[in-house]
Protein backbone atom coordinates (compact mmCIF):
# COMPACT_ATOMS: atom_id res chain seq x y z
CA UNK A 1 0.00 0.00 0.00
CA UNK A 2 1.39 3.39 -1.00
CA UNK A 3 1.85 6.01 1.74
CA UNK A 4 -0.76 8.75 1.89
CA UNK A 5 1.87 11.48 1.83
CA UNK A 6 2.38 12.99 -1.62
CA UNK A 7 5.56 14.64 -2.87
CA UNK A 8 3.65 16.66 -5.47
CA UNK A 9 1.38 19.60 -4.81
CA UNK A 10 -2.10 18.62 -6.09
CA UNK A 11 -4.09 21.12 -8.13
CA UNK A 12 -7.09 21.75 -5.93
CA UNK A 13 -10.22 22.86 -7.86
CA UNK A 14 -11.89 26.04 -6.65
CA UNK A 15 -15.42 24.99 -7.71
CA UNK A 16 -17.36 21.84 -8.53
CA UNK A 17 -17.84 22.93 -12.14
CA UNK A 18 -14.09 22.52 -12.61
CA UNK A 19 -14.50 18.74 -12.14
CA UNK A 20 -16.07 16.34 -14.68
CA UNK A 21 -19.79 16.27 -13.86
CA UNK A 22 -18.93 18.17 -10.70
CA UNK A 23 -22.36 19.76 -10.35
CA UNK A 24 -23.99 16.34 -10.71
CA UNK A 25 -21.73 15.03 -7.93
CA UNK A 26 -22.59 18.02 -5.72
CA UNK A 27 -26.33 17.50 -6.22
CA UNK A 28 -26.01 13.82 -5.34
CA UNK A 29 -24.00 14.62 -2.19
CA UNK A 30 -26.65 17.15 -1.14
CA UNK A 31 -29.40 14.57 -1.59
CA UNK A 32 -27.57 11.87 0.36
CA UNK A 33 -26.62 14.20 3.24
CA UNK A 34 -30.01 15.93 3.51
CA UNK A 35 -31.39 13.43 6.10
CA UNK A 36 -28.25 13.79 8.23
CA UNK A 37 -27.99 17.54 8.77
CA UNK A 38 -31.05 17.78 11.09
CA UNK A 39 -29.42 15.15 13.34
CA UNK A 40 -26.38 17.29 14.10
CA UNK A 41 -26.62 19.74 16.97
CA UNK A 42 -24.18 22.23 18.40
CA UNK A 43 -22.85 25.72 17.89
CA UNK A 44 -20.24 25.59 15.10
CA UNK A 45 -20.15 23.79 11.73
CA UNK A 46 -16.83 23.92 9.88
CA UNK A 47 -16.45 23.36 6.13
CA UNK A 48 -12.88 22.55 5.13
CA UNK A 49 -11.90 23.37 1.55
CA UNK A 50 -13.43 25.28 -1.34
CA UNK A 51 -15.54 22.32 -2.49
CA UNK A 52 -17.01 21.87 1.00
CA UNK A 53 -18.18 25.49 0.88
CA UNK A 54 -20.78 24.67 -1.81
CA UNK A 55 -22.34 21.71 0.04
CA UNK A 56 -25.86 22.65 1.15
CA UNK A 57 -26.12 22.62 4.95
CA UNK A 58 -29.25 24.75 5.29
CA UNK A 59 -31.15 21.88 6.95
CA UNK A 60 -28.69 21.87 9.84
CA UNK A 61 -29.91 23.52 13.06
CA UNK A 62 -26.36 24.81 13.57
CA UNK A 63 -26.50 28.46 12.56
CA UNK A 64 -22.83 29.36 12.77
CA UNK A 65 -21.31 27.83 9.64
CA UNK A 66 -17.95 28.91 8.28
CA UNK A 67 -15.55 27.81 5.56
CA UNK A 68 -11.77 27.47 5.82
CA UNK A 69 -9.94 27.55 2.50
CA UNK A 70 -6.86 28.99 0.86
CA UNK A 71 -9.16 30.33 -1.88
CA UNK A 72 -10.20 33.75 -0.64
CA UNK A 73 -13.48 34.16 -2.56
CA UNK A 74 -15.16 31.26 -0.75
CA UNK A 75 -13.39 31.42 2.59
CA UNK A 76 -14.62 32.94 5.81
CA UNK A 77 -11.16 32.14 7.18
CA UNK A 78 -8.16 31.99 4.83
CA UNK A 79 -5.85 29.20 5.97
CA UNK A 80 -4.36 25.87 4.93
CA UNK A 81 -6.67 22.90 5.40
CA UNK A 82 -3.91 21.00 7.20
CA UNK A 83 -3.26 23.82 9.70
CA UNK A 84 -6.62 24.95 11.04
CA UNK A 85 -6.47 28.17 13.09
CA UNK A 86 -8.92 26.98 15.75
CA UNK A 87 -8.67 25.85 19.33
CA UNK A 88 -8.80 22.21 20.29
CA UNK A 89 -12.32 20.83 20.80
CA UNK A 90 -14.05 23.95 19.43
CA UNK A 91 -16.14 22.60 16.48
CA UNK A 92 -19.27 20.43 16.60
CA UNK A 93 -19.40 19.23 12.98
CA UNK A 94 -16.58 19.15 10.42
CA UNK A 95 -17.17 18.61 6.68
CA UNK A 96 -14.37 17.38 4.41
CA UNK A 97 -15.85 17.15 0.92
CA UNK A 98 -13.35 15.77 -1.65
CA UNK A 99 -10.50 17.19 0.42
CA UNK A 100 -8.17 14.19 0.66
CA UNK A 101 -7.72 13.83 -3.10
CA UNK A 102 -6.26 17.33 -3.35
CA UNK A 103 -4.13 17.34 -0.19
CA UNK A 104 -0.41 16.74 0.17
CA UNK A 105 -0.88 14.87 3.45
CA UNK A 106 -4.45 13.56 4.00
CA UNK A 107 -3.37 12.01 7.32
CA UNK A 108 -2.52 15.44 8.67
CA UNK A 109 -5.78 16.90 7.35
CA UNK A 110 -7.90 14.35 9.20
CA UNK A 111 -5.79 14.74 12.35
CA UNK A 112 -6.37 18.49 12.26
CA UNK A 113 -10.10 17.95 11.85
CA UNK A 114 -10.01 15.53 14.76
CA UNK A 115 -8.11 18.05 16.89
CA UNK A 116 -10.68 20.84 16.52
CA UNK A 117 -13.69 18.50 16.80
CA UNK A 118 -15.36 18.19 20.20
CA UNK A 119 -15.88 14.79 21.85
CA UNK A 120 -19.02 13.18 20.35
CA UNK A 121 -18.76 15.59 17.41
CA UNK A 122 -19.43 14.52 13.82
CA UNK A 123 -17.07 14.20 10.87
CA UNK A 124 -18.54 14.10 7.34
CA UNK A 125 -16.26 12.97 4.50
CA UNK A 126 -16.90 12.57 0.76
CA UNK A 127 -14.53 11.47 -1.98
CA UNK A 128 -13.88 9.44 -5.11
CA UNK A 129 -13.99 5.67 -4.76
CA UNK A 130 -10.98 4.13 -6.58
CA UNK A 131 -12.79 0.77 -6.83
CA UNK A 132 -15.46 2.00 -9.21
CA UNK A 133 -16.04 2.92 -12.84
CA UNK A 134 -14.68 6.39 -12.08
CA UNK A 135 -11.57 4.83 -10.57
CA UNK A 136 -10.87 3.05 -13.87
CA UNK A 137 -10.20 6.45 -15.44
CA UNK A 138 -6.84 6.41 -13.66
CA UNK A 139 -5.61 3.61 -15.96
CA UNK A 140 -6.96 5.03 -19.22
CA UNK A 141 -3.91 6.53 -21.00
CA UNK A 142 -5.55 9.75 -22.28
CA UNK A 143 -7.39 10.42 -19.00
CA UNK A 144 -4.96 9.54 -16.22
CA UNK A 145 -3.00 12.76 -16.77
CA UNK A 146 -6.12 14.92 -16.43
CA UNK A 147 -7.66 16.26 -13.25
CA UNK A 148 -8.99 14.69 -11.07
CA UNK A 149 -7.88 11.28 -12.37
CA UNK A 150 -4.21 12.23 -11.95
CA UNK A 151 -4.64 12.69 -8.19
CA UNK A 152 -4.54 10.15 -5.36
CA UNK A 153 -7.84 8.40 -4.58
CA UNK A 154 -8.24 6.80 -1.15
CA UNK A 155 -10.67 3.93 -0.74
CA UNK A 156 -13.45 4.31 1.81
CA UNK A 157 -12.10 1.22 3.61
CA UNK A 158 -8.77 2.96 4.11
CA UNK A 159 -10.42 6.18 5.29
CA UNK A 160 -12.51 4.20 7.78
CA UNK A 161 -9.34 2.56 9.09
CA UNK A 162 -7.89 6.01 9.77
CA UNK A 163 -11.02 7.03 11.63
CA UNK A 164 -11.33 3.85 13.66
CA UNK A 165 -7.73 4.14 14.79
CA UNK A 166 -8.65 7.56 16.20
CA UNK A 167 -11.67 6.12 18.00
CA UNK A 168 -14.48 7.10 15.63
CA UNK A 169 -17.73 5.23 15.28
CA UNK A 170 -18.73 4.85 11.62
CA UNK A 171 -22.42 5.77 11.35
CA UNK A 172 -22.77 5.31 7.59
CA UNK A 173 -20.71 4.47 4.53
CA UNK A 174 -22.75 5.17 1.42
CA UNK A 175 -21.73 4.73 -2.23
CA UNK A 176 -23.52 6.55 -5.00
CA UNK A 177 -23.30 7.48 -8.70
CA UNK A 178 -22.43 4.17 -10.35
CA UNK A 179 -20.89 5.86 -13.38
CA UNK A 180 -17.51 6.65 -14.92
CA UNK A 181 -18.39 10.36 -14.47
CA UNK A 182 -16.96 11.07 -17.94
CA UNK A 183 -19.01 12.91 -20.54
CA UNK A 184 -22.51 14.18 -19.99
CA UNK A 185 -24.50 11.89 -17.75
CA UNK A 186 -27.79 10.96 -19.35
CA UNK A 187 -31.19 11.15 -17.74
CA UNK A 188 -33.00 8.56 -19.86
CA UNK A 189 -34.82 5.45 -18.74
CA UNK A 190 -31.89 3.18 -19.62
CA UNK A 191 -29.48 5.25 -17.54
CA UNK A 192 -31.91 5.30 -14.64
CA UNK A 193 -32.37 1.52 -14.88
CA UNK A 194 -28.61 0.91 -14.91
CA UNK A 195 -28.16 3.19 -11.90
CA UNK A 196 -30.88 1.39 -9.93
CA UNK A 197 -29.52 -2.03 -10.88
CA UNK A 198 -25.99 -1.11 -9.82
CA UNK A 199 -27.09 0.49 -6.55
CA UNK A 200 -29.13 -2.59 -5.64
CA UNK A 201 -26.72 -5.35 -6.69
CA UNK A 202 -23.31 -3.62 -6.75
CA UNK A 203 -23.62 -1.06 -3.96
CA UNK A 204 -19.93 -1.00 -3.05
CA UNK A 205 -18.89 0.08 -6.56
CA UNK A 206 -20.40 3.56 -6.41
CA UNK A 207 -18.03 6.22 -7.74
CA UNK A 208 -18.62 8.57 -4.79
CA UNK A 209 -18.45 7.58 -1.13
CA UNK A 210 -20.01 9.43 1.79
CA UNK A 211 -18.89 8.65 5.33
CA UNK A 212 -20.43 10.02 8.51
CA UNK A 213 -18.53 9.26 11.72
CA UNK A 214 -18.91 10.21 15.37
CA UNK A 215 -15.95 11.00 17.57
CA UNK A 216 -16.00 8.78 20.63
CA UNK A 217 -13.85 9.68 23.64
CA UNK A 218 -13.81 7.15 26.45
CA UNK A 219 -13.46 8.63 29.95
CA UNK A 220 -10.30 7.73 31.80
CA UNK A 221 -11.02 5.83 35.02
CA UNK A 222 -8.13 5.83 37.48
CA UNK A 223 -7.09 2.35 38.55
CA UNK A 224 -6.32 2.00 42.20
CA UNK A 225 -3.16 0.01 42.96
CA UNK A 226 -3.71 -3.42 44.46
CA UNK A 227 -0.63 -3.22 46.67
CA UNK A 228 -0.72 -1.69 50.13
CA UNK A 229 1.99 -0.28 52.29
CA UNK A 230 3.40 -2.81 54.73
CA UNK A 231 2.39 -1.85 58.28
CA UNK A 232 5.18 -0.57 60.48
CA UNK A 233 6.66 -3.27 62.74
CA UNK A 234 6.13 -2.51 66.43
CA UNK A 235 7.07 -5.32 68.91
CA UNK A 236 4.83 -6.07 71.84
CA UNK A 237 6.31 -5.12 75.20
CA UNK A 238 6.30 -8.07 77.64
CA UNK A 239 7.57 -7.97 81.23
CA UNK A 240 10.69 -10.10 81.77
CA UNK A 241 10.83 -13.11 84.11
CA UNK A 242 13.76 -11.71 86.08
CA UNK A 243 11.92 -8.60 87.15
CA UNK A 244 11.39 -8.45 90.95
CA UNK A 245 7.95 -9.30 92.22
CA UNK A 246 6.13 -6.51 93.86
CA UNK A 247 4.72 -6.97 97.36
CA UNK A 248 7.03 -9.94 98.35
CA UNK A 249 7.88 -10.51 102.07
CA UNK A 250 11.47 -10.00 103.31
Amino acid sequence: MKPALSFRQPQSPKAWRKLPNGEVILNEINQQLAPWWPKFFGYHLLKVGALSADVDCTLSPIKHQLTVSSFSKKADVIADVDDLPFLEHSVDVCLLSHTFEFSVDPHHVVREANRVLIPNGYLVITGYNPFSLAGLNKVVPYRRKQSPWNERFFSPMRVKDWLQLMGYEILTDQRTLHSSLVGKLGQGKLTSYCQNFASNYLPSLGSIYIIVAKKRVLPLTPIKPKWKLRPKFSPVKVSTMNSPKTGSSS
